[in-house]
């Protein structure tokens, strides 16, 4: 049966009260920041126009958690193929409409007026995707033919996100590409050089973001390969960057209060309620609200590995890894660039941050991971 209630009794119900939590903390901080700045706050109502649209979104969330979750995750690998091409029909089509804000990342939907960001979808496709043939290729999987081909499964929306451009979520695939490789038994060989890569990107950032070398000192070398605005994104000194850190220091331990910030609430925060939420919200509820809501982030993931330690099959266990890793990249880049430790990108942070595209994603992701979990005694 491809979908069935009983599992939902089988699902991981750590991981709803974890999921219920994160929203909740979602709703306060946008709560607290959709509001006018002149306005007062006391007599506003907690249901802003921006809290009742993303309760909407959780809403809708909620629905494809419950129907992945219900779902037998195995029918996936008919789907495939059909999934992989209507993403690339769909980030290829991006670059014959209009762009927002300069680039092309969205198709807005006529007569309900919401836009929609494909590529976020696409991080989870590929994941779908590279699990269905690194199982086919399991025989076969140290050969360079088999890397070749997983290259291009990967390379293609690789290539379109980056030229939208959206490098934050063109990177994302990086990470969650080297550890599929590596539960999927591709060429060590492969593997090591794809570590290397990534941590020599790391120490790259990490020595420009340290100030270790000043980003004009760094810039006559770092643009013979980069383009001017690419290299300005990496500036530890932008702005954004400023004021992130700040706010996160303005907490101090226990925050200012909900909807009692000074410096976020006074529009010193660039985005307070989708890229900056992080800050906005370590300001209003300081060091021990940070703790956390760590705490939170660490049993999601947790819980995701888990399902790969149980998952009955080499497919289960290539998605539930992928989707783990989608999930832990995505909080580690977020409050990793807030924190003054990566460029500002623009990748969400999963459940808290405001928008439609990262949340069905994500709730999508979980209810695909809770749909292994519930079928792991199966055989």
């Amino acid at each position: 049966m491809t979908w069935s209630y009983q599992h939902l009794l089988r699902i991981d119900f750590r991981v709803v009260i974890v999921i219920i939590t994160l929203m909740t903390i979602s709703l306060l901080v946008i709560s607290a920041h959709s509001i006018p700045t002149t306005a007062d706050v006391q007599e506003l109502s907690f249901f802003t126009p921006v809290v009742k649209s993303q309760i909407q979104w959780f809403a809708i969330g909620t629905g494809l958690f419950i129907f992945f979750a219900g779902f037998d995750y195995n029918k996936l690998r008919e789907w495939t193929w059909i999934l992989y091409a209507l993403m690339i029909f769909l980030l290829v089509g991006l670059f014959f409409t209009n762009s927002i804000q300069r680039v092309h990342r969205w198709y807005k939907i006529p007569f309900i007026g919401i836009s929609m960001q494909p590529s976020e979808y696409a991080k989870l496709i590929v994941v779908i995707t590279l699990s269905w043939f690194l199982e086919r290729k399991r025989a076969s999987a140290g050969s360079w033919s088999t890397v070749f081909q997983s290259g291009i499964i990967v390379g293609i929306p690789f290539l379109l996100i980056l030229k939208q451009p959206d490098l934050g979520t063109a990177l994302v695939l990086f990470p969650i590409t080297l550890v599929m490789f590596y539960f999927g038994d591709i060429h060590p060989l492969v593997v090591k050089t794809m570590s290397w890569i990534g941590a020599l990107m790391l120490i790259c950032v990490t020595v420009l973001f340290l100030d270790i070398i000043p980003h004009e000192t760094a810039r006559p070398y770092a643009t013979t390969f980069l383009k001017d605005y690419q290299f300005d994104r990496l500036d530890p000194n932008t702005h954004h960057q400023k004021a992130s850190a700040t706010a996160i220091a303005v907490g101090g331990l226990t925050g200012s209060g909900w909807r009692q910030s000074e410096y976020t609430g006074g529009g010193w925060l660039p985005m307070p309620y989708t890229d900056s939420v992080y800050p906005a919200f370590s300001e209003e509820f300081g060091l021990f609200g940070v703790i956390f809501l760590l705490a939170l982030f660490y049993a999601l993931v947790y819980f995701g590995f888990q399902v790969t330690a149980v998952a009955k099959d080499h497919f289960g266990r290539l998605l539930s890894a992928g989707i783990t890793v989608y999930l832990a990249i995505h909080i580690l880049v977020n409050i990793g660039m807030m924190c003054g430790f990566l460029p500002i990108t623009g990748v969400p942070l999963i459940l808290v941050t405001y928008g439609g595209s990262s949340i069905q994603a994500t709730m999508t992701a979980l209810g695909i991971l809770q749909s292994i979990y519930s079928r792991r005694f199966m055989f």
